[in-house]
């Protein structure tokens, strides 16, 4: 199984400043530090405005520029030590403030403050930016969230392996080999539920996965369990969260199929568009019934690791319309780059 992201132990380390979340958070980090030296530097509210306006004038130029030159260089930061990256995003800044307060000198007010006040100012509120990823990157660190994680692990239902298992067995005289292949689906879905899953993982196999899942699932159903795979255009290769779909087949059987007394289908739509790699989910719905709450419980636990591994360019969203239940995932495409 390929893997790029180890999150065994958090380990410090610069944000993807090709993020749009990240790029966003310091848009917004940075303007709220200006308006709050406007509200610090002003006596009223008109005044307010106008020191924010002037501020803002300094301000902006340099926010736009840093933004495309962290963009630019995101992949040589990234393969630094923490510590050296954090000093050269530092030197980066204060670089760019030196260029931009010397070109624009003749622009500034004549009162304006020295050039080595520019530079504690931006080295400050640098290193507070670089402190406010490192601490949102532990709070989101799976060493913090693996109770979280392993819930949903172990949200398979006990008898599923049960039924399973009773179904293996009465196939054993009937069709040796179709018995043989259900053993083998067992193992090694329950091997990858057990496992430590915490890296990233290509599409494909996450795929194979919930086939094996339903293939297990249609022996105790038959056909009370319609499966349509649509993923012709699925990137295979694109690395997803393990067992960001499997979960949540898990609920459509459960919540959608089971209640049923005639035959429900589940239709997987798997395809790339505008360089996102988009996952639609569709089953039956049942408005009655009393334990949605395990479906929840699942969509927020995945709703936090895509959080975690692609911040605000993923994102998870349900509907409900005639009796069908759909969740679609959408994820910025990303695969293993080539050693």
């Amino acid at each position: 199984m390929a893997s790029i992201v180890n999150q065994n132990a958090y380990s410090s380390a610069l944000p993807n400043f090709r993020n749009l979340g990240i790029l966003l958070r310091i848009l917004l980090i940075v303007n709220v530090a200006a308006f709050a030296a406007a509200v610090v530097k002003s006596e009223t509210l008109r005044g307010v405005w106008l020191q924010f306006v002037e501020i803002s004038a300094v301000v902006e130029p340099l926010l736009i520029t840093s933004l495309l030159a962290l963009m630019l260089l995101n992949g040589v930061l990234g393969r630094m030590p923490y510590a050296l990256g954090v000093v050269a995003v530092i030197g980066l800044e204060l670089g760019l403030t030196t260029v931009l307060y010397t070109a624009g000198q003749s622009l500034l007010p004549p009162q304006s403050a020295p050039l080595e006040r520019y530079w504690i100012l931006v080295a400050i509120v640098t290193f507070v930016l670089c402190v406010y990823f490192d601490l949102r990157g532990r709070a989101l660190s799976p060493a913090l969230a693996e109770a979280r994680l392993q819930a949903l692990q172990a949200r398979i239902r006990p008898h599923f392996l049960f039924n399973s298992i009773n179904a293996v067995l009465s196939l054993i005289r009937q069709d040796a080999r179709r018995a043989e292949i259900a053993l083998e689906d067992m193992a090694d879905l329950f091997r990858v539920l057990m496992a430590d899953n915490r890296e990233l993982t290509p599409l494909s196999r996450e795929v194979e996965l919930c086939r094996q899942y339903l293939n297990l699932e249609q022996l105790r159903l038959g056909e009370r369990l319609k499966v349509e795979w649509h993923i012709d255009n699925m990137p295979g290769d694109a690395l997803v969260p393990p067992l960001i779909l499997q979960p949540l087949l898990e609920n459509a059987v459960y919540h959608g199929i089971e209640p049923r007394l005639e035959p429900g289908s589940i239709s997987i739509n798997i395809y790339m568009a505008r360089e996102q790699v988009h996952a639609v989910l569709l089953n039956p719905y049942q408005h009655q019934g009393s334990h949605h709450a395990g479906n929840k419980m699942a969509l927020g636990n995945i709703r936090e690791r895509l959080q975690l591994h692609f911040d605000a360019e993923a994102s998870l969203t349900t509907k409900i319309s005639d009796n069908a239940y759909q969740v679609h995932i959408a994820i910025p495409y990303v695969k293993q780059r080539a050693s």
